[in-house]
């Protein structure tokens, strides 16, 4: 066993996946070999995943952050990254899915401030508004979990910080760097 060991009816993160409650913990018997699951439902489907105990640190199977932590993400969302990435968007798209599979929730969050701020630069590739609304649902999901909130509360707490890149009338917003 690791030590983000699960018990029924905790929330755990599955990386690129969401958040997830454990439903049991299961012996099964695979290719002759007795092995023991997690037991798996994501909370925003019915969908079930297995999950081997021996493989949970390996596929990044973590616990939901603490209220405390929340501040964090919202800081690192607000912070501005070093510098946009100037890689053609391949790279950045490769990057990006790297990060999200990680299941770092800061990862996820800089994926997400990054597509956001990039946005205003230029526009998204189909695979990067793709990766944007990916890290976005991972990151609502979990901070609603974390901070016991609606997932509504939390979207509208992430568009007060990235405010839409165009208008109604197709305008660019005035000044991207005064996203706050």
């Amino acid at each position: 066993m690791f030590q983000n060991s699960f018990r029924i009816g905790d929330k755990a993160v599955y990386p690129a996946q969401g958040v997830a409650e454990v439903l049991g913990i299961e012996s099964r018997e695979v290719s002759g070999n007795q092995e023991t699951f997690y037991m798996l439902r994501l909370i925003d489907s019915d969908r079930r995943i297995m999950i081997p105990l021996s493989k949970g640190p390996s596929v990044g199977l973590r616990q939901v952050i603490s209220r405390e932590e929340v501040p964090q993400v919202f800081g690192l969302l607000r912070a501005k990254p070093a510098r946009l990435s100037r890689q053609n968007w391949n790279r950045r798209y490769r990057g990006y899915i790297e990060k999200l599979k990680t299941g770092s929730v800061f990862d996820v969050a800089e994926v997400l401030r990054d597509l956001y701020l990039l946005r205003y630069h230029k526009p998204l590739s189909f695979g990067e508004r793709r990766l944007l609304d990916t890290a976005r649902e991972l990151l609502v999901k979990e901070l609603a979990v974390a901070t016991e909130d609606h997932t509504d509360i939390v979207q509208r707490e992430l568009e007060s910080i990235f405010p839409p890149a165009e208008d109604e009338e197709g305008v660019v917003a005035d000044d991207p760097e005064s996203v706050s």
